[in-house]
């Protein structure tokens, strides 16, 4: 079954509301069997399409991943790139800022990381949570963050250049050939709690869970807000967001592998081609290593 993953996408030309937007959809997959071997496809896919950027050496691609605590982007990373040859793929998770990272500009610490041409880069979080987790809770941009003090009395101005920011980044690393896939993974709070209780019930997930992440709970409404916004202010063509309903989490797998085989399917490559005289050259080497079978 093919997805249509324009029915998710957000690029800037409409209006993003996240209250109408579903957590659960009908399932692209009939049962277990009919997931794995969709899943399986395109993980190949995948693979074929990471080693032709590979060789190609002209695009990157990054891959962004936001979504509220438990909402399984620790599982689509492990389930839709099992498959994508380790040496091509980049992961990395970012967690509350060092006194170092504090440092710098917002951006510091995810610009390091940046995929180079011919891989893939995902970001477990990223860049985005200077407009998410900070703006939630203004007291960290205001008491942690070492910003100028006329900007901690605007702190309206702040995120407003944060986007600005955001967009004019994102555009650069598109004119320099890495393509951009932002994805919100759009758990609902009913589902949410589920998880937790199951990371509380399962011993072996009970290292998973953590005090903080209930107390943020308390904050959903706020947080929604800022998905909104903040989807609203960045999506543009050349960095489109997807809003993927991620109750079902085979279905949302599915839906996010789709979104990057699309992605690299659009880019325009192809293995380095041969000429007549160094493929004469090859077919002489081979005819040296056939004689020695």
């Amino acid at each position: 079954m093919e997805i249509p993953i324009n029915k998710f996408l957000y690029n800037g030309k409409k209006q993003f509301s996240i209250q109408k937007e579903k957590h659960k959809i009908s399932d692209f997959y009939e049962d277990k069997s009919g997931y794995e071997s969709m899943l399986s496809a395109n993980v190949k896919k995948l693979d074929t399409l990471q080693s032709m950027m590979y060789a190609h050496d002209r695009y990157g691609l990054l891959v962004i991943l936001q979504a509220m605590d438990a909402a399984g982007k620790d599982g689509t990373i492990k389930h839709v790139l099992s498959g994508v040859n380790p040496m091509g793929v980049d992961i990395f998770s970012f967690k509350k800022p060092s006194e170092e990272e504090l440092s710098h500009d917002f951006m510091w610490r995810t610009t390091l990381r940046l995929p180079q041409r011919g891989r893939i880069g995902v970001f477990n979080r990223s860049y985005y949570e200077e407009v998410l987790v900070v703006r939630v809770h203004p007291e960290i941009l205001k008491e942690y963050q070492h910003i100028p003090e006329e900007l901690k009395q605007n702190t309206a101005q702040v995120w407003e250049h944060r986007y600005e920011d955001i967009r004019a980044f994102e555009k650069y690393l598109h004119r320099n050939g890495i393509r951009i896939v932002k994805i919100f993974l759009n758990v609902s709070k009913q589902e949410q709690a589920a998880r937790f209780l199951e990371r509380l019930t399962e011993p072996a997930k009970n290292w998973k869970f953590s005090e903080a992440d209930l107390k943020e709970r308390e904050y959903w409404g706020d947080y929604m807000e800022a998905y909104e916004t903040m989807i609203n202010q960045t999506a543009t063509p050349e960095a489109p967001w997807f809003v993927v309903p991620a109750d079902d989490k085979k279905n949302a797998r599915l839906i996010v592998s789709a979104i990057l085989v699309n992605a690299m399917s659009a880019m325009q490559m192809s293995f380095p081609e041969i000429d007549e005289v160094r493929m004469t050259e090859l077919m002489k080497y081979k005819e040296m290593l056939e004689k020695e079978i």
